[in-house]
């Protein structure tokens, strides 16, 4: 009779066969008792018997159970020994060689004052709110045009041109016959009537006062500046038929403009309108004009996830020409009190943000943290860190790769 014995497991049915069978061989010793099993915790008894690991040093995707060669670079594999006590960043030890080799420097977590302001750049554009548009208001052909090309200033009041209109002229008509008629008791109510009805059609109150006293019709009435500033769109010329919806002139004060800014969604809590701004420009080096901030646009640019943000600046001199660059810093005032380390000391993988912290001796652990607000060379911290931790600010990053190596073959033993 065949016999097959399945190790290290000895069941008591197996053991029944072995005495019916008459069987001489000795059963297997346990490799330790009961007693001894129940006095190690679970990870200590874990801990004698798992294997230790080989990895390559240059390459450390190369894990294998026993050792060898790496099948990349063919260096001998190292063993790594699993610690089941390892967290989710194990602590890694260094000789104070290694440490000196690496260039290793430390730093220390402080509270300190950060300045928040925001550097970004943008476009100079005329300020809407002092643009004047020019219409007719019936239609016509332009007579005669005292503008010659875009670009030339004009002051309020000034003669831009003479539009003749029959739907004009019938008004004036209505407007003298009115006048004729002043002696009858609606005569008062038909004249203010007609005179609204040349003011609706633009004529100026001079024009109307000069077919009053004259008691005659105006072939062709005059179209003067709305307001002072610089023609940016001059759309009729001398003979030129026109319509209600042309845009036959448009006038820009530069006296004031607008410099528009798209500022990143994370400093967004920093903005509040009213604060200070200051822009320079390539044209004029070592020259800044102070403005403020006058407009925060309610919505985000849904491709590069931005916000856009309107800052007012005068500019008396007219310095400051549309569509210009300009380097633009929004001041937010200070915040006080705030937890610090150098901006260097930051591990960044896109799936956490860490640093390493020194805990003496060679010993070194990754730390993961929340970030803040960040300037000059400096960031805040928001959780993980307290005032005096030393952290690395040179040489991190290989001690936190090292880290996620112990980790990973933590895992891998588990």
């Amino acid at each position: 009779m065949t016999l097959v014995l399945i190790r290290p497991l000895v069941t008591l049915a197996s053991l029944s066969l072995l005495l019916l069978a008459g069987c001489s061989e000795q059963l297997p010793e346990p490799s330790e008792t009961l007693a001894e099993a129940s006095d190690d915790s679970a990870l200590e008894h874990a801990a004698k018997h798992l294997d230790p690991k080989y990895v390559c040093p240059m390459h450390p995707q190369i894990v294998r159970d026993e050792e060898g060669s790496c099948p990349i670079c063919g260096m001998d594999l190292v063993a790594r020994m699993i610690d089941p006590n390892q967290g989710k960043h194990p602590k890694v030890e260094i000789s104070n060689e290694v440490v000196q080799s690496m260039g290793v420097r430390t730093d220390y977590a402080k509270f300190d004052t950060l300045w928040k302001y925001i550097r970004t750049v943008g476009r100079v554009e005329y300020d809407e709110t002092l643009t004047a548009h020019v219409h007719p208001r019936a239609d016509g052909w332009m007579e005669k045009l005292n503008l010659r090309a875009e670009g030339e200033p004009v002051e309020k009041g000034q003669l831009l041109g003479s539009l003749y209109s029959p739907e004009i002229l019938a008004a004036q008509v209505d407007f003298l016959i009115a006048l004729d008629q002043r002696d009858t008791k609606t005569s008062k109510r038909r004249i203010e009537k007609a005179r609204n009805r040349l003011r609706l059609l633009g004529v100026t109150e001079g024009t109307i006062s000069r077919i009053q006293q004259r008691a005659r019709t105006q072939n062709t009435i005059p179209l003067v500046a709305p307001a002072s500033g610089v023609v940016t769109k001059l759309n009729a010329q001398e003979g030129m038929y026109v319509k209600p919806e042309m845009e036959i002139f448009t006038i820009v004060d530069p006296s004031r403009i607008w410099v528009m800014v798209d500022i990143f969604e994370h400093q967004i809590d920093w903005l509040a309108e009213g604060l200070t701004a200051e822009i320079s420009v390539p044209a004029y080096p070592g020259r800044t004009w102070e403005g403020k901030v006058e407009y925060i646009y309610p919505d985000l640019d849904p491709k590069s996830r931005t916000l856009r943000v309107r800052l007012a600046f005068d500019n008396p001199n007219g310095m400051l020409k549309a569509n210009m660059f300009a380097d633009v810093v929004i001041y937010g005032g200070p915040k006080h009190n705030v937890l610090v380390i150098p901006q260097e000391a930051l591990i960044e993988t896109g799936e956490r943000t860490s640093v390493v912290t020194a805990l003496g001796e060679g010993r070194f652990q990754p730390v993961d943290v929340v970030t803040g607000m960040r300037r000059g060379g400096r960031v805040e911290i928001l959780s993980g860190l307290q005032e005096g931790n030393e952290i690395v600010t040179s040489g991190q990053f290989l001690i936190d790769s090292e880290s996620s190596l112990q980790a990973s073959f933590s895992r891998m033993g588990e």
